[in-house]
């Protein structure tokens, strides 16, 4: 493909497996996450550099408006052209309403949603002038309703469905393909691994999410061709209800 794919929230699993997926197809994946995790970060980068592939580290906070826009500012300076840009930071925590703090809520909101407000403007800034590009916004359970104790999150993921919404409209007849993900189940993750005491067994029966079975779907994404474009793509396991 050329160009970059701009991960923010590249963590240990699904990011990395998301930003591994895009430098498979030939894009340079432009890994961000905070400052704090950097020589993480660089790991990731290394690690897709090592299988043969384009990566680039970007540590800066996505809650910080001059973080994002420098990020982005200096990929489309040394990499090239943002063709897709994913936002994929969690945010998941849960705490009974009247433990929460103010400080609690506000940070949860703007790492769920505020963040993906900033990358996808930054992200929607330099995609228009050229006339194409794709946005993808991690989603969750609690994008829909709302579980006890997660009043925080499902506020954040709510409204970052609505951002995705409102974008998709604004910027779909622009020729800017942008989508959310539902991420419905849980994922294969090493939080996920030390508190299931079964997980082998699920992974035996695909009963929880792979983060490489998700990156695949975002790629895919990616690739639609416009008369038939995802906005909502809602991904789980087989046993997972709904």
């Amino acid at each position: 493909m050329g160009g970059a794919a701009l991960i923010v929230g590249a963590g240990d699993a699904t990011g990395g497996a998301i930003a591994r997926a895009f430098a498979r197809e030939g894009l340079t994946a432009c890994v961000n996450r905070r400052a704090t995790n950097a020589d993480k970060l660089e790991a990731l980068a290394a690690s897709i550099r090592a299988e043969g592939h384009a990566a680039r580290a970007y540590p800066g906070d996505a809650r910080e408006e001059d973080d994002v826009v420098a990020i982005v500012e200096a990929i489309e300076r040394d990499i090239g052209p943002i063709e897709v840009a994913v936002f994929n930071i969690g945010a998941n925590v849960n705490f009974p309403i009247t433990e929460m703090t103010a400080r609690v809520y506000r940070k949860v909101w703007e790492m769920a949603c505020f963040g993906g407000f900033l990358m996808g403007r930054e992200a929607a800034r330099v995609m228009l002038p050229r006339g194409r590009g794709t946005i993808i916004f991690t989603g969750a359970t609690a994008s829909l309703r709302g579980g006890s104790g997660y009043a925080a999150f499902a506020g954040a993921k709510a409204s970052l469905r609505m951002l995705a919404q409102s974008m998709a409209r604004e910027l779909g007849p622009k020729n800017i393909h942008v989508a959310h993900s539902i991420i419905d189940g849980p994922i294969d993750t090493d939080f996920i691994a030390t508190r299931v005491p079964d997980i082998d067994a699920m992974r035996a029966r695909d009963a929880v999410l792979s983060p490489d079975a998700i990156a695949a779907a975002y790629v895919m994404l990616h690739k639609q061709h416009r008369s038939a474009w995802t906005h909502e793509l809602d991904l789980r396991p087989w046993t997972e209800s709904f």
